[in-house]
Protein backbone atom coordinates (compact mmCIF):
# COMPACT_ATOMS: atom_id res chain seq x y z
CA UNK A 1 0.00 0.00 0.00
CA UNK A 2 1.38 3.48 -0.89
CA UNK A 3 2.41 5.51 2.09
CA UNK A 4 0.91 8.95 2.65
CA UNK A 5 4.06 10.99 2.42
CA UNK A 6 4.61 14.39 0.86
CA UNK A 7 6.72 14.30 -2.26
CA UNK A 8 8.06 17.36 -4.05
CA UNK A 9 6.17 18.48 -7.14
CA UNK A 10 7.65 17.51 -10.49
CA UNK A 11 8.78 20.78 -12.02
CA UNK A 12 8.68 19.62 -15.64
CA UNK A 13 4.95 18.83 -15.33
CA UNK A 14 4.27 22.25 -13.82
CA UNK A 15 6.39 23.85 -16.55
CA UNK A 16 4.41 22.17 -19.31
CA UNK A 17 1.14 23.13 -17.65
CA UNK A 18 2.39 26.69 -17.23
CA UNK A 19 3.35 26.97 -20.90
CA UNK A 20 -0.09 25.76 -21.89
CA UNK A 21 -1.76 28.25 -19.54
CA UNK A 22 0.12 31.13 -21.11
CA UNK A 23 -1.04 29.93 -24.54
CA UNK A 24 -4.59 29.53 -23.21
CA UNK A 25 -4.63 33.20 -22.24
CA UNK A 26 -4.04 34.14 -25.88
CA UNK A 27 -7.20 32.34 -26.96
CA UNK A 28 -9.30 34.03 -24.29
CA UNK A 29 -7.91 37.46 -25.15
CA UNK A 30 -8.76 36.81 -28.81
CA UNK A 31 -12.31 35.78 -27.82
CA UNK A 32 -12.91 38.95 -25.88
CA UNK A 33 -10.98 41.61 -27.76
CA UNK A 34 -10.48 40.66 -31.43
CA UNK A 35 -12.79 42.56 -33.76
CA UNK A 36 -13.54 39.44 -35.79
CA UNK A 37 -14.03 37.08 -32.83
CA UNK A 38 -17.79 36.81 -33.40
CA UNK A 39 -18.04 37.50 -37.12
CA UNK A 40 -16.29 34.46 -38.52
CA UNK A 41 -14.35 31.28 -37.90
CA UNK A 42 -10.57 31.80 -37.56
CA UNK A 43 -10.05 28.24 -38.86
CA UNK A 44 -12.19 28.68 -41.98
CA UNK A 45 -9.80 27.97 -44.89
CA UNK A 46 -11.78 30.28 -47.16
CA UNK A 47 -11.45 33.39 -45.00
CA UNK A 48 -8.57 32.93 -42.54
CA UNK A 49 -4.94 33.96 -42.91
CA UNK A 50 -1.77 32.42 -41.42
CA UNK A 51 -1.37 34.50 -38.24
CA UNK A 52 -5.06 34.35 -37.33
CA UNK A 53 -5.20 30.61 -38.07
CA UNK A 54 -2.07 29.99 -35.99
CA UNK A 55 -3.41 32.13 -33.13
CA UNK A 56 -6.46 29.92 -32.86
CA UNK A 57 -4.92 26.54 -33.74
CA UNK A 58 -2.03 26.77 -31.28
CA UNK A 59 -4.56 27.03 -28.47
CA UNK A 60 -5.94 23.59 -29.43
CA UNK A 61 -3.18 22.21 -27.22
CA UNK A 62 -4.66 23.73 -24.07
CA UNK A 63 -7.74 21.70 -23.12
CA UNK A 64 -6.33 18.26 -23.99
CA UNK A 65 -3.11 18.99 -22.09
CA UNK A 66 -5.03 20.06 -18.98
CA UNK A 67 -7.21 16.95 -19.15
CA UNK A 68 -4.28 14.62 -19.84
CA UNK A 69 -2.18 16.07 -17.03
CA UNK A 70 -5.09 15.70 -14.61
CA UNK A 71 -4.93 11.97 -15.36
CA UNK A 72 -1.14 11.86 -15.10
CA UNK A 73 -1.26 13.74 -11.79
CA UNK A 74 -3.74 11.15 -10.57
CA UNK A 75 -1.12 8.46 -11.22
CA UNK A 76 1.38 10.48 -9.19
CA UNK A 77 -1.23 10.71 -6.42
CA UNK A 78 -1.59 6.92 -6.54
CA UNK A 79 2.02 6.59 -5.44
CA UNK A 80 1.21 8.09 -2.04
CA UNK A 81 -2.46 7.22 -1.55
CA UNK A 82 -4.27 3.92 -1.12
CA UNK A 83 -6.85 2.94 -3.75
CA UNK A 84 -9.67 3.89 -1.41
CA UNK A 85 -8.10 7.26 -0.59
CA UNK A 86 -7.43 7.99 -4.25
CA UNK A 87 -10.95 7.00 -5.30
CA UNK A 88 -12.47 9.29 -2.69
CA UNK A 89 -10.18 12.17 -3.67
CA UNK A 90 -10.78 11.82 -7.41
CA UNK A 91 -14.55 11.62 -7.14
CA UNK A 92 -14.91 14.46 -4.65
CA UNK A 93 -12.46 16.71 -6.51
CA UNK A 94 -14.13 15.89 -9.81
CA UNK A 95 -17.57 16.79 -8.48
CA UNK A 96 -16.12 19.95 -6.95
CA UNK A 97 -14.79 21.01 -10.36
CA UNK A 98 -18.24 20.47 -11.87
CA UNK A 99 -19.79 22.69 -9.19
CA UNK A 100 -17.03 25.27 -9.69
CA UNK A 101 -17.79 25.29 -13.43
CA UNK A 102 -21.52 25.77 -12.91
CA UNK A 103 -21.01 28.64 -10.45
CA UNK A 104 -17.71 30.52 -10.45
CA UNK A 105 -16.70 29.88 -14.07
CA UNK A 106 -20.23 30.42 -15.37
CA UNK A 107 -20.18 33.86 -13.75
CA UNK A 108 -16.70 34.58 -15.17
CA UNK A 109 -18.03 33.66 -18.63
CA UNK A 110 -21.26 35.63 -18.42
CA UNK A 111 -21.00 38.27 -15.67
CA UNK A 112 -24.67 37.42 -15.20
CA UNK A 113 -25.82 37.28 -11.57
CA UNK A 114 -29.16 35.81 -12.73
CA UNK A 115 -27.37 32.77 -14.21
CA UNK A 116 -29.68 32.60 -17.22
CA UNK A 117 -27.17 30.23 -18.79
CA UNK A 118 -25.14 27.65 -16.90
CA UNK A 119 -22.02 26.49 -18.74
CA UNK A 120 -20.28 23.12 -18.75
CA UNK A 121 -16.85 23.63 -20.25
CA UNK A 122 -13.23 22.75 -19.49
CA UNK A 123 -13.47 22.21 -15.73
CA UNK A 124 -16.58 20.06 -16.14
CA UNK A 125 -14.75 17.82 -18.60
CA UNK A 126 -11.78 17.50 -16.25
CA UNK A 127 -14.08 16.87 -13.30
CA UNK A 128 -16.09 14.17 -15.04
CA UNK A 129 -12.88 12.54 -16.23
CA UNK A 130 -11.68 12.36 -12.63
CA UNK A 131 -15.01 10.91 -11.52
CA UNK A 132 -14.83 8.21 -14.21
CA UNK A 133 -11.23 7.46 -13.27
CA UNK A 134 -12.19 7.30 -9.60
CA UNK A 135 -14.92 4.77 -10.37
CA UNK A 136 -12.49 2.63 -12.38
CA UNK A 137 -9.43 3.03 -10.19
CA UNK A 138 -9.82 -0.42 -8.64
CA UNK A 139 -9.42 -2.12 -12.03
CA UNK A 140 -6.05 -3.49 -13.16
CA UNK A 141 -3.86 -1.04 -15.06
CA UNK A 142 -4.32 -2.81 -18.41
CA UNK A 143 -8.13 -2.59 -18.21
CA UNK A 144 -8.02 1.17 -17.61
CA UNK A 145 -5.64 1.48 -20.56
CA UNK A 146 -7.92 -0.58 -22.82
CA UNK A 147 -11.01 1.44 -21.87
CA UNK A 148 -9.14 4.69 -22.59
CA UNK A 149 -7.96 3.45 -25.98
CA UNK A 150 -11.43 2.19 -26.94
CA UNK A 151 -12.91 5.61 -26.15
CA UNK A 152 -10.11 7.43 -28.00
CA UNK A 153 -10.29 5.37 -31.19
CA UNK A 154 -13.97 4.46 -31.12
CA UNK A 155 -15.99 7.46 -29.97
CA UNK A 156 -16.20 8.94 -33.48
CA UNK A 157 -18.47 6.02 -34.39
CA UNK A 158 -21.09 7.99 -32.48
CA UNK A 159 -20.93 10.60 -35.25
CA UNK A 160 -23.01 8.22 -37.38
CA UNK A 161 -26.17 8.11 -35.23
CA UNK A 162 -25.70 11.81 -34.42
CA UNK A 163 -25.79 12.71 -38.11
CA UNK A 164 -28.91 10.58 -38.58
CA UNK A 165 -30.73 11.95 -35.54
CA UNK A 166 -29.72 15.59 -36.16
CA UNK A 167 -31.28 17.47 -33.21
CA UNK A 168 -33.40 14.64 -31.85
CA UNK A 169 -30.90 13.33 -29.30
CA UNK A 170 -31.65 13.01 -25.56
CA UNK A 171 -30.05 15.21 -22.92
CA UNK A 172 -27.72 12.46 -21.66
CA UNK A 173 -26.30 12.12 -25.18
CA UNK A 174 -25.48 15.82 -25.25
CA UNK A 175 -23.64 15.48 -21.97
CA UNK A 176 -21.65 12.59 -23.43
CA UNK A 177 -20.88 13.55 -26.99
CA UNK A 178 -22.79 16.38 -28.66
CA UNK A 179 -22.51 20.03 -27.59
CA UNK A 180 -25.69 22.02 -27.40
CA UNK A 181 -28.11 24.00 -25.27
CA UNK A 182 -30.50 22.23 -22.91
CA UNK A 183 -33.55 24.18 -21.64
CA UNK A 184 -33.89 24.10 -17.85
CA UNK A 185 -36.63 26.28 -16.37
CA UNK A 186 -38.00 29.68 -17.27
CA UNK A 187 -35.26 31.67 -19.00
CA UNK A 188 -32.49 29.41 -17.70
CA UNK A 189 -30.54 27.12 -20.01
CA UNK A 190 -27.59 24.75 -19.78
CA UNK A 191 -24.86 25.16 -22.40
CA UNK A 192 -23.00 21.86 -22.81
CA UNK A 193 -19.80 23.20 -24.34
CA UNK A 194 -17.57 20.21 -23.56
CA UNK A 195 -19.34 16.81 -23.80
CA UNK A 196 -17.24 14.64 -21.56
CA UNK A 197 -16.94 11.15 -23.09
CA UNK A 198 -13.78 11.63 -25.18
CA UNK A 199 -12.23 13.86 -22.49
CA UNK A 200 -12.81 11.09 -19.93
CA UNK A 201 -11.00 8.67 -22.24
CA UNK A 202 -8.07 11.09 -22.38
CA UNK A 203 -8.03 11.30 -18.57
CA UNK A 204 -7.73 7.50 -18.37
CA UNK A 205 -4.87 7.53 -20.87
CA UNK A 206 -3.16 10.33 -18.94
CA UNK A 207 -3.35 8.18 -15.82
CA UNK A 208 -1.81 5.23 -17.68
CA UNK A 209 0.95 7.41 -19.15
CA UNK A 210 1.88 8.46 -15.64
CA UNK A 211 3.55 5.07 -15.30
CA UNK A 212 5.60 5.70 -18.47
CA UNK A 213 6.44 9.21 -17.33
CA UNK A 214 8.00 7.83 -14.17
CA UNK A 215 9.64 4.76 -15.70
CA UNK A 216 10.26 5.18 -19.45
CA UNK A 217 10.17 8.71 -20.87
CA UNK A 218 11.81 7.54 -24.11
CA UNK A 219 8.80 5.36 -24.83
CA UNK A 220 6.58 8.38 -24.12
CA UNK A 221 8.46 10.32 -26.81
CA UNK A 222 8.14 7.45 -29.30
CA UNK A 223 4.41 7.22 -28.67
CA UNK A 224 4.19 10.96 -29.30
CA UNK A 225 5.88 10.66 -32.69
CA UNK A 226 3.70 7.64 -33.52
CA UNK A 227 0.57 9.70 -32.73
CA UNK A 228 1.68 12.43 -35.15
CA UNK A 229 2.37 9.90 -37.92
CA UNK A 230 -0.97 8.22 -37.28
CA UNK A 231 -2.71 11.58 -37.50
CA UNK A 232 -1.33 12.23 -40.99
CA UNK A 233 -2.19 8.71 -42.16
CA UNK A 234 -5.79 8.73 -40.91
CA UNK A 235 -6.38 12.35 -41.97
CA UNK A 236 -4.95 11.61 -45.39
CA UNK A 237 -7.30 8.65 -45.86
CA UNK A 238 -10.11 11.08 -44.99
CA UNK A 239 -12.72 8.48 -44.01
CA UNK A 240 -12.77 8.26 -40.21
CA UNK A 241 -11.56 10.11 -37.15
CA UNK A 242 -13.26 13.47 -37.62
CA UNK A 243 -16.84 14.34 -38.62
CA UNK A 244 -15.62 17.00 -41.06
CA UNK A 245 -13.58 15.81 -44.04
CA UNK A 246 -10.79 17.99 -45.40
CA UNK A 247 -11.10 19.23 -48.96
CA UNK A 248 -8.68 20.65 -51.54
CA UNK A 249 -8.87 24.44 -51.67
CA UNK A 250 -7.93 27.12 -54.20
CA UNK A 251 -4.46 27.60 -52.66
CA UNK A 252 -1.95 25.31 -50.99
CA UNK A 253 -2.18 27.30 -47.75
CA UNK A 254 -5.96 27.04 -47.67
CA UNK A 255 -5.70 23.28 -48.31
CA UNK A 256 -3.34 22.96 -45.34
CA UNK A 257 -5.85 24.94 -43.28
CA UNK A 258 -8.61 22.51 -44.26
CA UNK A 259 -6.40 19.49 -43.55
CA UNK A 260 -5.50 20.69 -40.06
CA UNK A 261 -8.98 21.93 -39.13
CA UNK A 262 -10.11 19.15 -36.80
CA UNK A 263 -13.07 19.17 -34.42
CA UNK A 264 -12.66 20.22 -30.80
CA UNK A 265 -16.27 20.04 -29.55
CA UNK A 266 -16.13 17.15 -28.75
CA UNK A 267 -12.46 16.43 -29.52
CA UNK A 268 -12.21 14.02 -32.42
CA UNK A 269 -9.67 11.21 -32.65
CA UNK A 270 -7.67 13.30 -35.11
CA UNK A 271 -7.81 16.37 -32.88
CA UNK A 272 -6.37 14.38 -29.98
CA UNK A 273 -3.68 12.71 -32.11
CA UNK A 274 -2.58 16.06 -33.54
CA UNK A 275 -2.37 17.76 -30.16
CA UNK A 276 -1.31 15.00 -27.81
CA UNK A 277 1.52 13.79 -30.05
CA UNK A 278 3.59 16.96 -29.51
CA UNK A 279 2.51 17.10 -25.85
CA UNK A 280 3.81 13.57 -25.20
CA UNK A 281 7.11 14.48 -26.87
CA UNK A 282 7.40 17.62 -24.75
CA UNK A 283 6.51 15.71 -21.60
CA UNK A 284 9.25 13.18 -22.33
CA UNK A 285 11.91 15.78 -23.15
CA UNK A 286 11.26 18.64 -20.71
CA UNK A 287 13.75 18.86 -17.87
CA UNK A 288 13.77 20.72 -14.59
CA UNK A 289 15.41 24.11 -15.00
CA UNK A 290 16.68 26.83 -12.68
CA UNK A 291 16.58 29.50 -15.42
CA UNK A 292 14.44 32.54 -14.67
CA UNK A 293 11.91 32.19 -17.49
CA UNK A 294 11.06 28.49 -16.96
CA UNK A 295 10.81 29.07 -13.21
CA UNK A 296 8.45 32.01 -13.79
CA UNK A 297 6.24 29.99 -16.15
CA UNK A 298 6.25 27.11 -13.68
CA UNK A 299 4.49 29.37 -11.17
CA UNK A 300 1.44 29.45 -13.45
CA UNK A 301 1.48 25.66 -13.69
CA UNK A 302 1.43 25.33 -9.90
CA UNK A 303 -1.82 27.32 -9.50
CA UNK A 304 -3.85 26.35 -12.60
CA UNK A 305 -7.39 26.69 -11.25
CA UNK A 306 -6.65 30.01 -9.56
CA UNK A 307 -5.04 31.39 -12.73
CA UNK A 308 -7.79 30.07 -14.99
CA UNK A 309 -10.68 31.65 -13.09
CA UNK A 310 -9.02 34.95 -12.16
CA UNK A 311 -7.53 35.78 -15.57
CA UNK A 312 -10.88 35.03 -17.23
CA UNK A 313 -12.73 37.29 -14.79
CA UNK A 314 -10.21 40.11 -15.31
CA UNK A 315 -10.50 39.81 -19.10
CA UNK A 316 -14.29 39.84 -19.04
CA UNK A 317 -14.46 42.86 -16.72
CA UNK A 318 -11.97 44.69 -18.97
CA UNK A 319 -14.14 43.78 -21.96
CA UNK A 320 -17.23 45.17 -20.23
CA UNK A 321 -15.41 48.43 -19.46
CA UNK A 322 -14.29 48.91 -23.08
CA UNK A 323 -17.77 47.92 -24.31
CA UNK A 324 -19.42 50.58 -22.15
CA UNK A 325 -16.69 53.03 -23.15
CA UNK A 326 -17.78 52.67 -26.79
CA UNK A 327 -21.21 54.08 -25.88
CA UNK A 328 -23.22 50.93 -25.21
CA UNK A 329 -25.55 50.71 -22.23
CA UNK A 330 -25.43 48.27 -19.35
CA UNK A 331 -28.75 46.80 -20.49
CA UNK A 332 -27.34 46.15 -23.98
CA UNK A 333 -24.30 44.51 -22.49
CA UNK A 334 -26.29 42.21 -20.24
CA UNK A 335 -28.52 41.20 -23.15
CA UNK A 336 -25.50 39.68 -24.87
CA UNK A 337 -25.65 37.64 -28.06
CA UNK A 338 -28.47 35.20 -28.86
CA UNK A 339 -27.72 31.71 -27.44
CA UNK A 340 -24.16 32.69 -26.54
CA UNK A 341 -22.68 32.86 -23.03
CA UNK A 342 -20.61 36.03 -23.46
CA UNK A 343 -21.99 39.39 -22.36
CA UNK A 344 -20.67 42.87 -23.21
CA UNK A 345 -19.49 41.92 -26.70
CA UNK A 346 -20.63 43.10 -30.11
CA UNK A 347 -19.72 41.36 -33.39
CA UNK A 348 -17.40 43.52 -35.47
CA UNK A 349 -16.28 45.64 -32.53
CA UNK A 350 -12.88 45.23 -30.95
CA UNK A 351 -9.24 45.50 -31.86
CA UNK A 352 -6.67 44.26 -34.34
CA UNK A 353 -4.81 41.00 -33.95
CA UNK A 354 -1.66 42.97 -33.08
CA UNK A 355 -3.54 44.60 -30.20
CA UNK A 356 -4.74 41.17 -29.09
CA UNK A 357 -1.14 40.01 -28.75
CA UNK A 358 -0.29 43.14 -26.76
CA UNK A 359 -3.19 42.59 -24.36
CA UNK A 360 -2.14 38.94 -24.04
CA UNK A 361 1.36 39.91 -22.91
CA UNK A 362 -0.14 42.41 -20.47
CA UNK A 363 -2.50 39.91 -18.81
CA UNK A 364 0.31 37.38 -18.40
CA UNK A 365 2.47 40.03 -16.68
CA UNK A 366 -0.45 41.09 -14.47
CA UNK A 367 -1.15 37.51 -13.44
CA UNK A 368 2.45 36.65 -12.54
CA UNK A 369 2.79 38.45 -9.15
CA UNK A 370 -0.74 37.41 -8.16
CA UNK A 371 -0.05 33.78 -9.04
CA UNK A 372 3.29 33.89 -7.24
CA UNK A 373 1.62 35.20 -4.10
CA UNK A 374 -1.02 32.47 -4.20
CA UNK A 375 1.58 29.78 -4.83
CA UNK A 376 3.47 31.02 -1.79
CA UNK A 377 0.29 30.92 0.28
CA UNK A 378 -0.37 27.32 -0.74
CA UNK A 379 3.22 26.33 -0.02
CA UNK A 380 3.11 27.76 3.51
CA UNK A 381 -0.35 26.42 4.37
CA UNK A 382 -0.09 22.74 3.49
CA UNK A 383 -2.03 21.91 6.63
CA UNK A 384 -5.20 23.27 5.00
CA UNK A 385 -6.76 20.23 3.29
CA UNK A 386 -9.07 22.27 1.06
CA UNK A 387 -6.12 23.77 -0.82
CA UNK A 388 -5.60 20.36 -2.47
CA UNK A 389 -8.90 20.92 -4.27
CA UNK A 390 -7.69 24.21 -5.77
Amino acid sequence: MPTAINKPRIQSVDLLRGIIMVIMSLDHVRDFFHKDAFTGNPLDPATSYPLLYFTRWITHFCAPTFVFLSGLSSWLQSQRKSKAELRRFLITRGLWLVVFDLTIMTFCFTLDVRFDMFILETLWSIGMGLVVLGLLIGLPYRYILIIGLVILFGHNLLDIPEAAAKNGLPVWWKLLHQPGIVPLWGSHNLFVFYPFLSWAGLTLLGYCCGKLFMENKRLLVRIGFAAIVLFFIIRGINVYGDPVRWQPQKTTMATIFSFMNVQKYPPSLLYLLATMGPVLIALGLLKNSDSKLPKAITIFGRVPLFYFALHFLILHIATAITYLGRGHTLAEGMKGLPMMPFKFVMPGEGYSLAAVYGIWVLIVFVMYPISKWYDGYKSTHKDKWWLSYL
